[in-house]
């Protein structure tokens, strides 16, 4: 039986906070997308960064791309709910827009890195995390020399970090392993469903009507 069903007051609960972190070539970024497409009442929180704009990219809907001097200045007035140097590159979870979908009970669905997710796990224990990666290290490598954006030093740097944040893997809620793209959606999608349904976040108060 599903919630739409039941006679009783479900009140507004708070948004569920869905954290998406994996190496660079494991296809998170893709799924995120992807499951943003599929599923109703799914924001996608857009980051700050101070890395160049990659083609096909839009300011404001991938990142909001900023300078060096702006986002520390952000960083001074507590303007982050998380951010990590990746790369060499700023990247960070403006917190006005992320404590305003919780509030109106929107999902939100977070692509960030494990030195943010682990800021976010402080701030917020019911967010949900998952570890998205491929079931090998060699494709993921071979994943990152196929898709071309990056010169061979970048690619044994991103593989360098990628083994680095592996480490990190035990202190996530689900592992998505992305081998199949179709797979690796129908679980994320699965997980955020069984988040809504959990009894603590649904606040559900059965009523005399339930009955009848």
């Amino acid at each position: 039986m599903g919630l739409n069903s039941i006679k009783a007051d479900i009140k507004m609960r708070e948004g569920i906070i869905f954290i998406i972190s994996g190496p660079s070539g494991g296809g998170k970024t893709t799924l995120v997308q992807k499951a943003l497409k599929l599923v109703d009442n799914l924001e996608f929180s857009v980051s700050c960064t101070t890395r160049a704009r990659r083609e096909g990219e839009t300011d404001g809907i991938d990142y909001r791309f900023v300078s060096q001097d702006e986002f520390r200045k952000m960083i001074k007035n507590g303007e982050f709910a998380e951010y990590a140097e990746v790369h060499d590159n700023l990247y960070g979870t403006p917190l006005a827009e992320f404590e305003r979908a919780r509030r109106s009970g929107v999902d939100l669905i977070l692509d960030i890195d494990v030195q943010g997710a682990r800021q976010i796990r402080e701030k917020y224990e019911s967010a949900v995390f998952c570890f998205v990666l491929p079931s090998s290290f060699g494709i993921l490598k071979e994943r990152l020399i196929k898709r071309q954006s990056d010169d061979k030093k970048d690619i044994e740097k991103r593989l360098t970090a990628a083994r680095q944040e592996i480490e990190d893997i035990d202190y996530y809620d689900y592992i998505i392993v992305n081998d199949s793209l179709d797979e690796a959606l129908t679980s994320i999608t699965s997980v955020i469903n069984a988040a809504r349904c959990e009894s603590e976040r649904v606040m559900v108060r059965i009523n005399k009507d339930y009955f009848s």
